[in-house]
């Protein structure tokens, strides 16, 4: 167990001392065999003083485990001649869209399912130890764990309502305190022995010795009745064990759960952007509304945990049994993670907020920053109350009289922030605005967003279009951190599809739809003609060297961005369909690479050796500014997943899974994490964009304001299932063509909420659910 991100901030390769789980199994007339559940350690072996006795490097371990995942939940299964058992474990935390709250629980569910695999019964006991983390655990010189502000630890044990185990605190805190918090391993529906504090020794071997000699007796734990705090810059190590005997060919489920309860956190994104008001320092996280212990988290998935289980597996199900792609399905799924990872934070007062990534252990660039959270498909989709909040701060908080919106919200935070807005982000929180309104069918949201969504429109042609052909040519500052100039496609295309948003929502309101769907037209002919050069749309500039940091007549892998997200909202072609095709078609062949061996860049590199991948831009034509803009020989997974989107949407389906397979094939579990795409920082937020790739490859579209939604398939239409979600629920498409009658048969299931009166479009047919 490592990367213990349950402190409010990243946590990468953080490991908790003595934290681990172990077996003791002993088959009728043989000795016991005793291993702890992981797999051994990995050389090379290059620490300076050993390993340290808190890692359990010197006990035997079993021989091996193999991982599979499918988020949120993974199975391992471990391997060891010498057990007389076969033992496998399944963990997740509960995922179930629309349920934002139980979707983000502190807590988690290990199920150690042990099989006797011998002719003679076998005495089984699982064990789980973990350290007191409670007042932020270090390491000394000689790698001993201890907390240096804190100490006064206690660990007991509790029993209840079919719960036992251990619950982990400290004395030292008051309830507001940024480090106040707890931890519990209970075990459900099972008596267990505990030993609440391992043997406190002058050396660390000690209490190890002593906790393995006992366990491995007789698979249970002797308690050694202390019972006095921990001293001061130190804390204790507890184990908690459950033991059966399994008949020949019986299975045993041992289930764990793990919770944990750190409700305070800075008020704000860091020290240097927080607030300072004397009461006010911290916040608490959502999940402190609900619970006021970890013990109480884990009450509540004892209790529920039919139910938690049940829809997660349905949500897993329904996603996993697609007939979409495997790799497909991967990319979508695994990308969630970001979502629920220390990208993101859920405040008591409602609001989501998140990062755009994160360091080893902090966050990166703070301020749900629009330009990167465009991209980002996942949370609209699956939990859309999370996107309204982050609409109302964006346009209510950070936007301005003047439409001016800052693109990373620090002023909810009594942060100065005074940096130009970003044209990119902007527009495409307009497009968002309209897309949560479509999910959610709310209009008292929509008619809340509106007299800012026009502000930030008036603010656009005001600030970045200078000379009133409704063509933005002003300084531009976008997703690569820099400012492009003159007409471009990149934000010419976002402010098109701002405009075909502002049309529908000012036509639904009975507002002057035609006023926006003329500016519309208008820009679409001339951004048309000034920026499409036969193949693809570029920058359109005099001298592209007047200015640092252009593309100039570069192929731009995000040119027509704000086309896709209108594909994914429905609001039509922005631009001559031919167009907009030879340009993807255009973007696949020139910035597609299957090997990147001789691939020069002095930029970040995301992408080496044989891998393939999508550069984010290249100079087919030549022109190659002296100064290029950042980021544009890199390969970005978030820019890969939305061209991909697009290609799907225009019918260029073969292409479009290439840059999806690429990607999956990247990070693959050895090459690097399946759930962690990394950009500035792990669990970028921009990697979300993979979820557009199901709505894109299963053609679906609703309209919750209206009651509709609609399949459409662009692959495997003879037998094709797929997950669906809007605001109001969520559940599975299906369609196959009875060969008997030769007609296709589409349904629908609802699998949790109400989509009682939605009207249903697919296979030439309409229904109502």
């Amino acid at each position: 167990l490592r990367d213990w991100e349950i402190f409010n901030s990243p946590a990468k390769g953080h490991t908790l001392p003595n934290t681990w789980f172990a077996i003791r199994a002993c088959a009728r007339g043989a000795q016991p065999v005793t291993r702890v559940l992981q797999a051994p350690v990995r050389a090379p072996y290059v620490e300076s003083h050993g390993y340290h006795q808190s890692t359990a490097a010197g006990l035997p371990h079993v021989a091996g485990s193999t991982l599979r995942g499918e988020y949120p939940i993974a199975w391992l299964t471990f391997e060891d001649p010498g057990l007389p058992v076969q033992v496998r474990l399944e963990a997740f935390t509960p995922l179930i869209p629309l349920d934002a709250a139980d979707s983000g629980l502190p807590g988690a569910y290990l199920t150690y399912s042990v099989t006797n695999s011998s002719n003679t019964a076998v005495d089984v006991s699982i064990v789980g130890s973990i350290l007191n983390p409670v007042g932020g655990i270090e390491h000394g010189r000689f790698g001993h764990p201890h907390v240096p502000q804190g100490g006064t630890n206690r660990n007991v044990l509790r029993a209840m309502h079919g719960l036992a185990g251990m619950y982990l605190w400290s004395e030292r805190y008051p309830p507001e305190h940024l480090q106040y918090g707890d931890f519990s391993l209970a075990v459900l529906d099972d008596p267990v022995t505990c030993k609440p504090v391992w043997r406190r020794g002058s050396w660390a071997h000690e209490s190890l010795e002593e906790f393995w000699t006992d366990f491995s007796a007789d698979g249970r734990l002797d308690d050694l009745g202390i019972d006095t705090p921990s001293e001061d810059g130190r804390t204790d190590t507890g184990s908690v064990a459950v033991a059966s005997t399994l008949a020949p060919g019986e299975r045993r489920d041992f289930q764990f759960v793990l919770a944990w309860y750190f409700p305070n956190r800075i008020n704000g994104w860091n020290e240097g952007a927080r607030v300072r008001h004397a009461g006010r320092e911290t916040i608490r996280n959502h999940y402190a509304t609900r619970f006021d212990s970890s013990w109480e988290v884990a009450q509540y998935l004892a209790e529920y945990r039919n139910r938690l289980e049940s829809e997660t597996r349905a949500y897993h199900d329904a996603l996993f049994q697609s007939t979409l792609p495997a790799f497909v399905l991967d990319a979508v799924a695994s990308n969630v993670a970001a979502l629920r990872s220390t990208t993101c934070f859920w405040l008591e007062d409602g609001r989501f907020l998140g990062w755009e990534g994160c360091f080893d252990d902090e966050g990166c660039c703070p301020g749900t920053c629009t330009h990167v959270w465009n991209y980002a498909q996942t949370a609209a989709y699956l939990f859309p109350e999370l996107e309204r909040s982050m609409r109302r701060t964006e346009l209510l908080d950070e936007t301005g009289p003047d439409g001016k919106m800052n693109f990373r919200a620090l002023r909810i935070f009594e942060s100065i922030w005074d940096h130009e807005a970003a044209a990119d982000g902007q527009l495409g929180t307009v497009m968002r605005v309209y897309r949560e309104w479509q999910f959610s069918g709310d209009d008292s949201f929509l008619r809340e967003m509106w007299p800012k969504v026009q502000a930030a429109l008036r603010y656009a042609v005001e600030y970045w279009d200078t000379d009133d052909d409704l063509v933005l040519d002003g300084r531009q500052h976008n997703t690569y951190d820099i400012e492009f100039y003159g007409p471009n496609p990149l934000t010419g295309v976002f402010f098109l599809g701002a405009l075909r948003a502002a049309e529908e929502i000012a036509r639904y309101l009975g507002d002057d739809a035609q006023r926006y769907a003329a500016a519309f037209a208008r820009s679409a002919a001339r951004l048309d003609a000034l920026c499409w050069n036969g193949e693809y749309y570029a920058q359109r500039l005099d001298d592209v060297d007047a200015y640092p940091y252009q593309h100039g007549t570069g192929c731009l892998s995000d040119q027509l961005l704000g086309q896709q997200i209108a594909h994914l909202l429905g609001l039509g072609p922005l631009l001559p369909r031919e167009h907009v095709r030879r340009a993807l078609e255009s973007i696949y062949r020139h910035n597609y690479r299957q090997d990147f061996t001789e691939h020069v860049n002095g930029q970040r590199t995301y992408v080496l050796n044989d891998e393939s991948g999508l550069l984010v831009c290249s100079w087919p034509r030549g022109g190659r500014p002296r100064v290029p803009f950042p980021y544009s020989d890199e390969v970005f997974t978030g820019i890969e997943y939305q061209v991909a989107t697009h290609l799907i949407y225009e019918g260029l389906v073969d292409e479009g899974l290439t840059l999806v397979r690429a990607v999956r094939a990247r990070h693959d579990g050895v090459r690097r994490n399946p759930w962690n795409e990394v950009e500035c920082g792990n669990h970028y937020a921009r990697s979300m964009a993979s979820w557009g790739l199901l709505p894109a490859l299963s053609g679906f579209a609703c309209d919750m304001a209206r009651g509709e939604m609609t399949f459409a398939p662009r692959i495997n239409a003879e037998d094709f299932r797929t997950f669906w979600s809007t605001g109001r629920a969520w559940g599975t498409y299906t369609q196959r063509r009875d060969h008997a009658t030769g007609q296709m048969e589409p349904s629908v299931r609802v699998l949790h909420g109400d989509a009682s009166g939605v009207r249903v479009r697919a296979c030439g047919r309409e229904w109502m659910l």
